[in-house]
């Protein structure tokens, strides 16, 4: 086989790993930044709650 069909492969498999690689770490600041948000969600639901709990017993 000529050389410049190994050169060839060699790029395919670099490339690919490459990918492979670049989706991985964009997985994981996803993940990241979705976790993050949820905390956020979530004091925010704890906020409205002790909100609501304070303006339940101002009302009584």
């Amino acid at each position: 086989m000529p050389i410049w069909i190994w050169f060839v492969f060699i790029g395919i498999v670099v490339s690919a790993i490459m990918a492979i690689r670049a989706a991985r770490q964009e997985r994981m600041t996803e993940n990241a930044w979705i976790e993050e948000e949820g905390q956020k969600y979530i004091e925010r639901m704890k906020l409205e709650q002790e909100k609501r709990k304070r303006e339940a017993e101002h009302s009584i």
